[in-house]
């Protein structure tokens, strides 16, 4: 028998530690955006881009 089949690692606990009420995210803002756009200009920028350059890419 492998130790991992006798060795319980509680990660079912952990999860919930973090996730208090059942979200492993922040809930949703209903804005969509162009998210592939965002990501070239990231890479172009070299850096995050700012919540004003953000919005540029909103779909409104």
């Amino acid at each position: 028998m492998l130790t991992m089949e006798r060795k319980r690692t509680g990660f079912l606990e952990d999860i919930a530690d973090y996730a208090k009420d059942g979200r492993l995210t922040e809930p949703s803002d209903g804005k969509r955006c162009e998210w592939r756009k965002m990501i070239d200009a990231v890479k172009v920028l070299g850096r995050p881009l700012t919540d004003e350059e953000a919005e540029q890419y909103c779909i409104k």
